[in-house]
């Protein structure tokens, strides 16, 4: 677990782009599995997260399609919640950051840290659109 202090900033950044923060696993099994569609970003204190996850994030929901929903889980803080959202992300791995869209409950595209470390946040922003297209 990390000081609040520390990641409160991280928080706020998605938070202040319309998405709400999951910290038990009961808001996360009311927010995942609802109907329409749902976009989960696993947020972290690593550089890919601030460097390109967060502002992919940001950038994609500007867009002219968007989900319904918008949470946010932080990985190394509320565990439980966190662990809860990953098994709707399963059978992927464990990852942080990470990005999910699901519709009605289903996942329908996923963005791990290994599809986020070392590319710049519009391309990873254009590939969250494309799918907000398809499927929102």
């Amino acid at each position: 677990m990390y000081p609040e202090y520390l990641v409160a900033p991280m928080r706020q950044e998605l938070v202040d782009a319309g998405f709400e923060e999951l910290k038990t696993v009961e808001e996360v099994d009311t927010a995942i599995p609802s109907e329409g569609t749902v976009f989960v970003v696993v947020n972290s204190v690593c550089g890919c997260a601030a460097a390109n996850a967060r502002p992919a994030a940001r950038f994609a929901v500007e867009n002219g399609k968007k989900p319904n929903k918008l949470v946010t889980v932080f990985a190394g803080m509320e565990k439980d919640a966190v662990d809860k959202a990953r098994e709707y992300m399963l059978p992927y791995p464990p990852s942080s950051p990470a990005m999910a869209l699901f519709k009605d409950g289903k996942l329908v595209h996923i963005i791990e840290r290994h599809m986020i470390e070392g590319r710049p946040a519009q391309m990873i922003a254009d590939n969250l659109i494309a799918a907000f297209d398809e499927y929102c």
